[in-house]
């Protein structure tokens, strides 16, 4: 696991959890969904959370973002414990960190057009500026014509969906985007070209990525650091590099074996 940063100056992880622990009461008992969860996310870098179904990646993305209280252990955002009541702070963390959720087709809302749904965040975050301009260079940004705005969802194919979803998140210039499972429910023929979209918008926007997917090849791609959950908790951390050259865990080994290379450059066809 990468120690956190001690030289003097450094600037605190973007996200940090030390012994992170996620339970849940039913009627056969607790069940621990995260079970001593330690990691950082630090500024500028981009990290893939990797597992299979079940292994805890949408619980511990819902306690980094707020949308659930750890059981016990500590989530720091930027140095300062994590605390879902306190307004100002969730308000500064919804304002940098921004999420591309998983199936376009039900996180668009299909009543409205893509002019207010890439302009909601901006609405709900009360920036001040000019939010039609800001829209049209978030459509721009994604390879669609601003003139989309007064169209509706439906009008667009699935690959076009998730660029207007990516729009949306990128409305309010965070410095962190959030990826969870973008290009899962996306036919194959269009993955290639979201995946080449989020490397293009990291690297120009200098943004902090962090990626969940159950896809090590797809993570390895994108991200310079792995941390391979399974059952709730922690059992490989690293460079990308390092895990697919030598992984360290049979678990590792196996999901490293049973997915496909998905080549990342590809010709921008329409999609």
């Amino acid at each position: 696991m990468t120690e956190p940063a001690k030289s003097a100056g450094a600037l605190p992880p973007v996200f940090e959890t030390v012994g992170l622990y996620k339970s849940y009461g039913t009627r056969r008992g607790e069940v621990r969904a995260l079970e001593s969860v330690s990691m950082q996310l630090v500024a500028g870098r981009s990290m893939g959370i990797v597992g299979e179904s079940g292994a805890g990646k949408s619980t511990l993305l819902g306690v980094l973002l707020g949308f659930e209280r750890p059981s016990r252990g500590s989530v720091l955002f930027h140095g300062l414990l994590l605390d879902p009541g306190n307004k100002a702070q969730m308000g500064h963390l919804r304002r940098e960190v921004q999420v591309v959720f998983q199936d376009p087709r039900t996180s668009l809302d299909p009543r409205m057009r893509v002019g207010a749904i890439v302009s909601e965040p901006l609405r709900a975050l009360r920036l001040p500026g000019d939010h039609s301009v800001m829209t049209a260079a978030a459509l721009r940004s994604v390879g669609l014509d601003p003139l989309v705005v007064t169209r509706y969802p439906r009008e667009f194919s699935g690959g076009q969906r998730q660029r207007i979803a990516i729009a949306r998140a990128l409305a309010p210039s965070p410095r962190v985007l959030v990826a969870d499972e973008p290009v899962s429910a996306l036919d194959v023929s269009v993955r290639s070209q979201i995946l080449d979209l989020l490397v293009s918008l990291r690297e120009r926007l200098g943004l902090t990525l962090l990626l969940v997917s159950h896809d090590l090849a797809i993570v390895g791609q994108l991200c310079d650091d792995i941390l391979i959950l399974q059952g709730g908790r922690v059992v490989e951390s690293g460079p990308s590099e390092e895990i697919f050259r030598a992984p360290r865990t049979e678990y590792t080994a196996r999901l490293l074996d049973s997915v496909p290379t998905l080549p990342l450059a590809v010709d921008r066809g329409s999609d």
